[in-house]
């Protein structure tokens, strides 16, 4: 079992940076893959990024290459979000998800789910 727990979020102007950070509960946090996703109001979920268990190996999507960064360290059971040039398209709920050794592109597959943190960007 895993909890998670996102934090981070908030309102922040176009241009401007956030980094989110999810905290894990458990002792085997090191066998799960990761993954950032979010959700803004009347879409489906989206995936951004995910790390793998060994955080040697990593996914984005092709839309946020280059702004967004994730990273993780397996010693506090966090993993984290750095997101960068923010626009206001990027307001959304953020999720992050845990997969045991998964770390693939698919919301489906990730069986543990934080309960979301806020970003609103503002033009």
């Amino acid at each position: 079992q895993v909890q998670l727990v996102e934090s981070g979020g908030g309102l922040v102007q176009a241009g401007g940076s956030l980094r989110l950070s999810c905290a894990a509960s458990g002792r085997t946090f090191s066998r799960y893959g990761m993954g950032w996703f979010r959700q803004a109001p009347g879409k489906e979920r989206e995936f951004l990024t995910s790390i793998s268990w060994s955080n040697s190996n990593t996914n984005y999507a092709d839309s946020e290459k280059g702004r967004f960064t994730i990273a993780r360290d397996n010693a506090k059971n966090t993993v984290y979000l750095q997101m960068n040039s923010l626009k206001p398209e990027d307001t959304a709920v953020y999720y992050c998800a845990a997969a045991e050794f998964y770390y693939g592109t698919r919301h489906q597959d990730y069986r543990y789910w934080g309960q979301g943190t806020q970003v609103t960007v503002s033009s």
